[in-house]
């Protein structure tokens, strides 16, 4: 049975509209609670969000669902996915809930669920969730003496600035570093300049300024280009963008060059793998990873093991192999030493500790392999209920078995749809950068039509 509600990161929708309406909310709460409701206990669920408006929409509609259904609620307003999944394993809580839609706009917003071990829920789990939705919701209310309370944790965004700060080296700071961060109007304004500020580091700050409707509005992890400038601007020795929930994370060095997740994971291998501190001589990434990490990190002794799109299965399959690093080009980086989850602030402090303890520039510590032309565009579609996906088109397949009759061998393409937006996804990659433009240029302008 397929998931009808759940996506690749949680539920996601545009606010206000089904399914990310208060009624639903409401049934996922009540939902969720007597999926993690074990022994006789008082069940706790901690609930954190982004900074969009819609969030004050959301938040209480859960929080009366897991009340309804017996679970005590702690309540601790805009904070970091990473920060959730920590506190949910910190406060010994059976369920934590992230209110976010990343890094979409402000009039989008979603609902991310963690385990009692801080670890999102697998397709299983979440499929036995949507059963209970479809229940009567009689069956899984508590008696009244049973029912829950709520309270807020003043000092959530503390915990988890010292919980970011333990994580860089012992006796490293950050002094003599200039710093830009783009916090994205996002969930991370307060705790990432802070971190950042007490390890030393002189910080310029943008994207701080969250007004409920500018969450990632030209700015942040998937609009760089404000940070670039600003570093170049400022002087700085480099720049760091975060998305609406601080889970992802792109750079700049010192000349504004963008430097994606790929660059960082391949970094930070090279460094833990000459260290010692690479687990296992492999690394967990997507499919849509560049082959050029590939190549350099196999070069190196160090496997990639390549895993479906979603930071959720890199963690999956990094849980499964043993391995203690894995992320996405896009930003998500995963490191099972410290998190449980994709954590921006916490990928960006390993790569300072790497550029602070080389004494050298950004530029020359951050590009450490040479990338294959690779293309990515994004095709917005509106889907029409009870019609193909424009990807079951004829036409569309045409096009995409003639693409890859033309890569043969030297080459990849992949076309997927968003599990997170109604977006198809073109990539291709191969040694032919003027070829690989036109195919994703063709292959693209042929699902716009058959969307038309």
């Amino acid at each position: 049975m397929t998931r009808k509600l759940f996506g690749t990161d949680g539920i996601r929708g545009r606010a206000n509209v089904e399914p990310m309406t208060a009624e639903t909310a409401l049934k996922v709460a009540t939902a969720a609670a007597a999926q993690f409701r074990r022994g006789d206990h008082r069940h706790l669920v901690v609930i954190g969000k982004d900074t969009r408006l819609s969030g004050y929409l959301l938040e209480p509609a859960l929080t009366a669902g897991f009340i309804g259904a017996g679970m005590d609620v702690t309540l601790v307003g805009p904070i970091p996915t990473p920060a959730i999944a920590m506190l949910t394993r910190s406060l010994r809580a059976d369920l934590g809930v992230m209110i976010s839609a990343s890094h979409n706009p402000y009039e989008d917003n979603g609902i991310k669920l963690f385990g009692p071990d801080g670890y999102k829920l697998s397709d299983e789990v979440e499929r036995e969730i949507e059963d209970r939705i479809a229940q009567p919701a009689g069956d899984q209310l508590a008696a009244p003496a049973r029912l829950g309370r709520a309270r807020r944790l003043d000092d959530a965004s503390g915990r988890y600035i010292e919980y970011a700060k333990n994580t860089f080296p012992k006796g490293l700071r950050l002094d003599g570093l200039k710093v830009v961060v783009d916090c994205a109007n996002g969930a991370a304004y307060k705790v990432a300049p802070a971190v950042l500020w007490e390890l030393g580091a002189e910080v310029v700050t943008i994207g701080v300024s969250p007004d409920g409707l500018n969450i990632n509005k030209g700015c942040g992890a998937t609009a760089t280009d404000a940070m670039q400038q600003a570093v170049v601007v400022h002087g700085a020795h480099l720049g760091l963008s975060l998305d609406g929930d601080a889970d992802r994370l792109i750079m700049a060095d010192e000349t504004g060059h963008q430097i994606d997740g790929d660059q960082l994971m391949a970094m930070i291998a090279r460094d833990w793998f000459s260290g010692g501190r690479l687990a296992r001589p492999a690394v967990a990434a997507t499919v849509m990873s560049n082959l050029g990490m590939e190549r350099f990190l196999g070069g190196l002794g160090i496997s990639l093991i390549r895993t479906a799109v979603g930071d959720r299965y890199v963690v999956e399959t990094m849980r499964e192999r043993g391995l203690n690093l894995g992320g996405e080009q896009s930003g998500h980086i995963v490191m099972s030493d410290h998190a449980t989850t994709g954590d921006g602030l916490i990928a960006a402090l390993q790569v300072l500790a790497v550029i602070q303890q080389s004494g050298r520039p950004s530029s020359e510590v951050f590009r450490v392999f040479e990338p294959m032309p690779q293309r990515l565009r994004s095709v917005r579609f509106t889907p029409v209920p009870g019609a193909p996906s424009p990807l079951e088109q004829a036409p569309v397949k045409q096009a995409i078995a003639a693409a890859e009759a033309k890569l043969g061998k030297d080459g990849r393409l992949l076309i997927r749809k968003s599990g997170t937006e109604p977006v198809i996804r073109v990539m291709a990659e191969g040694e032919d950068a003027v070829l690989i433009e036109a195919l994703v240029g063709e292959i693209c302008a042929t699902i716009e039509q058959a969307a038309a």
